[in-house]
């Protein structure tokens, strides 16, 4: 959108028109990294910007949003616009809440707004309409979209009428003239080393490429330690030129000398630039066939379009593409032709009739129409009103993705259980009675509360710097971050705080695999790291029992159904550590087939066990890991504090509360376990320490909602930070499939079409 917004200005300016820019200006200073966790560009600001302030990275559909959040950068937009006593003002992706809503209610200067992004996700636009972004679209005098993909997103959420002028590119700047002979097939990738832009697909297909056809991969827009986050394979690199950032003319020469442009994205893309630049240098893509992409790509004529997420389509592809050379070359001249209609003369003559029509929309003659088109119940550009309408998504599936029906069985099976935890919590509260539950909780102190909940949230950390440890040790040549292991820890703990129990735990392993390379291969190791922290869990789970039996003399049988509940991991750990060694004669058939598969991943589990053999990071994990537990027991102590149940239950009661709680959600019952839980709860105080009923109930309920509080407040920022949600997390699997080349040409056949692959 930045090069956009640039090379759009500068054409105009080339014609004579005053243009400004008015936008934000981040400084590369320490501010500008902290406010990005990234130092900003060093920037030359040309003659026409007016700097408007700071942003903010905001993550948002897959990428980061440079979002100016401040007041000042309202106020400053508001006096250029005054200042400049302009004929139009064009308002770029309008749909970014606060300057740019501002922008178009602010002035009576006729605003056209370009749509740029196409986003699915219904949560932030319903947001986003609830507080009223459907009557500011309606103030816009004209409304512009880059691609049918950036219109559709428009339609479905904002309604408006809007035209299609697609991105332009600098057709003048392209190198002319015949591509650089060479031996060997070279694959471009131009992108940021970002989840939706597919870098993990197009790595891993390109490692079983190099195996077969010589071949490098040269790699602009992402360093080697983003590469290697990606793919942990120190073999790859040898075939990878890495360039990071590139200036306007180097990534020309590189567009120019590449055999073939790569852009494997999985969704998120509105148009996609990089190629139309890649064909005006006579470069023909191997692109996704995504809403975007598909509008830019004509299949098989400048560019052939793959099924998003398919590593071994992909890699058949580019394999084609070094045994037929001429095929390549013939859609590179396509490619070429077809970047002059994306030339910049041509794109701004389109503008340009858009503010022609802006500028000419008459004013409503009755004080009613005027009244409403200025409270934006009516649209401003004149045309008829079109309503949000639900428009199925113009992608096509990712590959993998599990069918209808397994999705449903899966929705009803959650639904299930969450109905059986919520009746058993109602069914145990109508017993105790409802009334002395709820005034137990009222009388509690907040402030008690408050203290609980910012201890439970300080454990969560504790546990991700112990993970990282166990890691660092199991891993040794990844490229590991602290960071990675938090937001992993995070949506680890919303996903048990919204699925049954323990299955947090597989959402965080896989959040944290697709940090660490090759996330296949990878997988069974960090499972085993988690097998590392239980083997601590258990040391601590000993430590809370010995607190228990030191400081009460009784161990009901509730206590040791409790004991016999700790069993199941301890069962998982020796399965972990002895199984393999017993299933070392394979055999043959079927059966045996299947234990080797099960004897490979169990050594690879085994691998996160490391950490025991290794005190220099064995000791800080184990400090850190008990700390954790040593922590959320205070938690639970002040939550004593909280009810007044300080007198009759202390240190040894909260003690004997975490133990039971955490033991009886080893096997998944219910979302979050809830109904179990407090039954758990209600079991321990009151057989244990003589608590009344509803006292007890009411110190479960308020327990959990510390967690679930907890929970929610640190993982939905990680979610947002690593721009997942749930589903994506069940299709990270997509780009770790087994990628095999045969070598010589890949057969064609019929089925390989995008369009049969749609239908």
């Amino acid at each position: 959108m930045n090069r956009h917004i640039q090379s759009l200005a500068e054409e105009f300016i080339s014609r004579g028109h005053y243009v400004r820019v008015i936008a934000p200006f981040d400084p590369p200073d320490r501010l500008s990294k902290v406010l990005h966790r990234a130092p900003a560009d060093r920037l030359d600001a040309p003659d026409y910007l007016i700097p408007v302030g700071r942003t903010i990275g905001i993550g948002s559909n897959g990428s980061v949003s440079n979002i100016p959040l401040f007041p000042e950068a309202i106020r400053s937009t508001r006096r250029a616009i005054d200042e400049g006593n302009f004929d139009v003002v064009h308002l770029h992706e309008p749909i970014t809440p606060f300057n740019g809503w501002d922008i178009a209610t602010y002035s009576d200067t006729p605003v056209v707004g370009t749509f740029h992004a196409y986003a699915t996700r219904p949560v932030p636009h319903r947001l986003g309409a609830f507080a009223g972004a459907r009557r500011v679209m309606n103030h816009l005098s004209a409304r512009i979209a880059v691609s049918e993909a950036a219109a559709w997103t428009g339609h479905r959420f904002y309604g408006g009428n809007y035209t299609i002028i697609p991105n332009g590119v600098n057709v003048e700047l392209a190198p002319e003239g015949p591509k650089p002979e060479s031996d060997h097939l070279k694959v471009l990738f131009v992108g940021r080393p970002e989840e939706r832009k597919g870098l993990p697909v197009l790595l891993r297909a390109f490692d079983a490429l190099k195996e077969q056809v010589p071949s490098r991969l040269a790699i602009v827009g992402a360093d080697a330690s983003d590469v290697r986050r990606t793919f942990a394979h120190p073999e790859i690199e040898d075939h990878i030129d890495l360039h990071g950032r590139v200036n306007g003319s180097e990534l020309w020469r590189h567009l120019h000398e590449a055999d073939v442009l790569c852009a494997p994205s999985l969704s998120g893309e509105s148009f996609g630039m990089v190629l139309t630049e890649a064909f005006a240098a006579g470069t023909p893509v191997i692109a996704s066939g995504i809403a975007g992409y598909s509008d830019v790509v004509s299949d098989g004529h400048d560019g052939v379009l793959v099924p998003p997420g398919d590593a071994q389509r992909l890699a058949e592809e580019l394999q084609r593409a070094r045994h037929e050379p001429d095929r390549y070359r013939r859609m590179g001249i396509s490619a070429r032709e077809s970047s002059k209609r994306y030339a910049w003369d041509t794109v701004a003559d389109q503008v340009t009739g858009v503010y022609e029509r802006a500028i000419e929309v008459e004013q409503p003659s009755s004080v009613t129409g005027k009244l409403k088109r200025r409270m934006g119940v009516i649209p401003s550009d004149g045309l008829p009103q079109t309503f949000p309408q639900k428009l199925p998504s113009l992608d096509p599936p990712l590959a993998a993705v599990a069918g209808a029906k397994r999705r449903l069985i899966r929705k009803v099976a959650l639904g299930t259980a969450a109905m059986l935890g919520v009746g058993l919590a109602v069914l145990a509260a109508r017993k105790i009675g409802i009334e002395n539950v709820g005034a137990a909780i009222v009388r509690s102190d907040i402030s008690w509360v408050l203290i609980a909940l910012a201890l439970m949230a300080s454990s969560m950390f504790f546990r991700a710097y112990a993970w990282y440890f166990i890691a660092k040790a199991a891993m040794p040549a990844a490229a590991l971050r602290r960071r990675d292991f938090v937001s992993a820890t995070m949506i680890g703990v919303l996903m048990s705080a919204t699925l049954p129990a323990r299955l947090g735990e597989p959402a965080r392993a896989l959040a944290l695999s697709r940090h660490t390379g090759r996330a296949k291969d990878n997988l069974p190791v960090v499972a085993g790291t988690l097998v590392s922290q239980t083997m601590l869990n258990l040391f601590a789970l000993l430590m809370l029992g010995v607190i228990i039996v030191a400081n009460t003399p009784l161990f009901h049988n509730s206590t040791k159904a409790l004991f016999t509940f700790s069993l199941a991991p301890l069962l998982l750990l020796v399965t972990v550590l002895f199984l393999p060694s017993v299933m070392k004669n394979k055999g043959r058939g079927r059966v045996a087939r299947i234990g080797e598969v099960v004897y490979s991943a169990l050594v690879q589990v085994r691998k996160g066990l490391v950490v025991f053999r290794k005190p220099k990071v064995g000791i800080p994990a184990a400090l850190l890991q008990t700390s954790a537990w040593a922590i959320q027991l205070l938690s639970c102590w002040a939550l004593m504090f909280a009810l007044g149940l300080d007198t009759q239950a202390g240190l040894a009661a909260s003690a004997a509360v975490l133990f039971a709680v955490n033991v009886t959600a080893v096997i998944p019952a219910t979302p979050s376990n809830i109904g179990v839980f407090q039954l758990a709860v209600i079991s321990v105080l009151t057989t244990g320490w003589a608590i009344s009923n509803s006292d007890a109930f009411a110190y479960g309920v308020i327990l959990q909602a510390v967690e679930i509080a907890t929970a929610v407040g640190l993982g939905v920022p990680a979610l947002v930070r690593e721009g997942l949600t749930w589903s994506d997390l069940r299709t990270q699997a997509i780009s770790t499939a087994p990628v095999e080349l045969k070598s010589g040409p890949p057969r064609r056949d019929d089925r390989e079409g995008l369009a049969d692959m749609i239908g």
